[in-house]
């Protein structure tokens, strides 16, 4: 769960920069977004795998 929680503060920290960037066309805010865009792969990808290491697991 605790990744779970990490992932929505980088989604949340992530808002500004997006707005900056699709509203203003801030270069810069666009490469933040494109990092927090990997972050939030990279999260999501150990979440699939505690998932699935759980599920399995119960059975």
């Amino acid at each position: 769960m605790e990744k779970f929680e990490k992932l929505k503060e980088v989604i949340a920290g992530v808002e500004a920069d997006a707005t900056k960037f699709y509203d203003g066309g801030n270069a810069a805010a666009g490469t933040r977004v494109r990092k927090a865009m990997q972050d939030i792969k990279v999260l999501a990808s150990d979440i699939r795998k505690e998932v699935t290491e759980k599920k399995n697991g119960a059975k």
